[in-house]
């Protein structure tokens, strides 16, 4: 069955947090451009509100609501503020995974503290020589009696220096992805240095670097097998892939909003501009663009939500309202002449911000190697048959 309502607790939760983003977030969003790392004031009243992990189990503080229901509360969240609504992201991915594939004892140690916003977390997958060659990893975790051993490091790391603890994917033997093991590390080890990158956009949450020299962890912090992380992963990674394609669409709506006004107010030859065909076409453009897009992201959560098969759809939300956004608010920037192109609207913010996810988080080139393989596989079966 094919609907497009919201129910009634749908829409009070979206109501509630579209008045927070714009009310507490959207005014200050570019002064905390300026602060490095998150604002853990605001994280933790995000949490208070229950929107992070909202699809957690109410016994560890979630909600154990859908995914359909956490891609509105990004999408609302992400419109006041780029980087503080990614929390929800990291609630959905980092939530997710420990939710399916973690012991019961760090389900209870973690899984509180990420959905009051008290702990921040990071996920750290990404070395320095492999890039989207994700299953390339050098960072061993030899077995010393009861632990591992860390050693190596790991780069592109949202939130690398200010994360209290991370997800760490080492490998434990054997070569390519069956190598492969998922492990909890608190950041506050022995033998963990870290630091950050001075990036064009995404400077409040931060993308950087963390060495791990000698680095002890206890073999209880597995998550799930060893040698079976890069599954656990990559499932996590077709949940945070679409609530990134809203997380940008998000961003690119507000400044359409926010240009819509703009030209609306400004006159030119005695009228508005807006009254002008080359003016509110590319916004026309631009409000079809990010509708399809959207219930693109919208389509891949529910499928999510019913227990099918979405990785097609996550890499399809992945690697499109990320061009189409910074396509988008490039224009808004343009409509609104000179002034666009200074800091003194948040549009060339967005911009920068939502650079970084087209690099980030795999690349438009391996979102369409996956379409493909997903495809392809399906026409080989078919013909197979």
């Amino acid at each position: 069955m094919m609907s497009f309502q919201l129910s009634d607790e749908q829409t009070a939760i979206q109501n509630t947090v579209r008045r927070f983003a714009q009310e507490k977030l959207l005014p200050t969003y570019q002064e905390r451009e300026h602060q490095h790392g998150l604002d853990r004031t605001l994280v933790k009243e995000i949490g208070d509100m229950g929107m992070i992990g909202i699809d957690i189990p109410e016994e560890y503080g979630g909600l154990n609501l859908d995914c359909v229901t956490n891609g509105l509360v990004t999408e609302q969240l992400c419109r006041g503020d780029f980087s503080v609504g990614g929390v929800t992201i990291v609630g959905g991915l980092i939530g997710g995974i420990l939710r399916d594939h973690a012991s019961e004892a760090i389900k209870e140690e973690w899984l509180p503290g990420l959905v009051s916003g008290e702990t921040l977390f990071s996920i750290a997958l990404t070395e320095p020589h492999a890039g989207s060659d994700a299953v390339n990893l050098r960072l061993s975790a030899k077995k010393d009696g009861d632990d591992y051993i860390l050693n190596g490091e790991k780069t592109s790391i949202t939130a690398a220096d200010t994360a209290d603890v991370s997800i760490v994917f080492v490998r434990t033997g054997g070569e390519g992805a069956k190598g492969v093991t998922a492990i909890i590390v608190p950041m506050d080890l022995p033998g963990i240095t870290r630091g950050h990158f001075n990036d064009l956009g995404g400077k409040h949450i931060g993308r950087g670097w963390i060495n791990f020299d000698g680095v002890r962890v206890p073999q209880s912090n597995v998550i799930g097998e060893e040698g079976k992380g890069f599954h656990v992963v990559m499932h996590g990674f077709d949940y945070s892939r679409i609530l990134i394609g809203m997380q940008c669409l998000s961003a690119a709506w507000q400044s359409v909003d926010e240009t819509w006004k703009y030209v609306s107010e400004r006159e030119a030859f005695g009228r508005p501009i807006a009254k002008f065909q080359g003016v509110s076409f590319p916004l026309a453009e631009a409000e079809t663009k990010l509708e399809a897009a959207r219930l693109l992201c919208y389509k891949g959560l529910w499928l999510r939500d019913q227990g099918l098969p979405h990785t097609k759809e996550a890499a399809m939300c992945k690697w499109w309202p990320p061009l189409i956004a910074f396509e988008i608010v490039h224009q808004c920037i343009l409509l609104h002449g000179h002034g666009g192109y200074g800091d003194e609207y948040p549009h060339q913010q967005r911009l920068r911000d939502l650079l970084g996810l087209q690099i980030g988080d795999g690349t438009a080139q391996i979102q369409k190697m996956v379409i493909a393989r997903e495809v392809a596989g399906r026409v080989t079966v078919s013909h197979a048959d």
